[in-house]
């Protein structure tokens, strides 16, 4: 389903959002605060049109989704415009099982992929243990408006919008009607907070955007090291 929709995904995500998706990734970025020489990856990063904003400081950026179709448009557009040389790199994977070390980056963030995952518990899992002590995790994701009724009213209008909208610009409509769905079905604001607590992580705060259209869940690794008895991974570090 990503694959058909990756030439045109971008542009149906702007179209769709009315522009403000521009607006959510730079909030996401000031939020992400990567420095010189840091680490981020970027989970569910489509064409990676989010990761680049990760790499301006100076830090490496590792873009992993599990669509080699979107991966692909991705790594074409940046050779054709030749940016982010050794800054910003492509890498297949499964949030469900991340194919880096144990504490690898320094920042792990998802923007609207983590509803896409069959288990968001082992997912925020798999996330905390790639992640450094001390070091941050940002998700970005839809959420659901205050209100019973109004958040009613929104989901119907999904239901039926995007769709429709869809059907003008894309090859693959019927990914953006299991997009209304899944929004519909996600937890609320403070439900996700407390998965992502449970998950291990610490700190956890949250912030509405547009009206609570989009919610941004923020945390951090605690500063303790990862017990000396437990099986190291196998994996590659990050980028490597």
């Amino acid at each position: 389903m990503f694959d058909a929709v990756a030439e045109r995904y971008d542009l149906l995500n702007d179209v769709l959002s009315l522009g403000q998706d521009r607006r959510w990734r730079s909030i996401v970025a000031r939020l992400v605060a990567a420095r010189a020489g840091d680490v981020v990856l970027d989970i569910a990063a489509g064409t990676g049109t989010s990761s680049r904003a990760f790499t301006t400081s100076g830090a490496r950026c590792v873009a992993c989704d599990f669509s080699l179709g979107m991966l692909g448009v991705g790594a074409a557009r940046q050779a054709a415009q030749a940016t982010d040389a050794g800054q910003l790199s492509f890498v297949a994977g499964d949030a469900l099982a991340l194919p880096f070390a144990d504490q690898a980056v320094d920042v792990v963030t998802i923007s609207f992929g983590l509803r896409n995952v069959s288990d968001t518990g082992a997912a925020l899992a798999e996330m905390l243990r790639v992640t450094r002590p001390g070091g941050r995790l940002v998700i970005c994701e839809f959420s659901h408006l205050p209100g019973r009724w109004l958040d009613s009213v929104y989901q119907g209008y999904l239901a039926r919008a995007l769709p429709m909208v869809a059907r003008r610009l894309s090859p693959n409509a019927e990914a953006y009607s299991y997009l209304a769905e899944s929004i519909r079905d996600w937890p609320g604001q403070q439900e996700l907070a407390d998965k992502i607590a449970e998950a291990g992580w610490s700190a956890v705060s949250y912030r509405n955007l547009t009206l609570g259209v989009i919610a941004v869940h923020v945390a951090r690794r605690p500063a303790w090291k990862l017990d000396p008895n437990r099986p190291r991974s196998g994996r590659h570090p990050a980028g490597g």
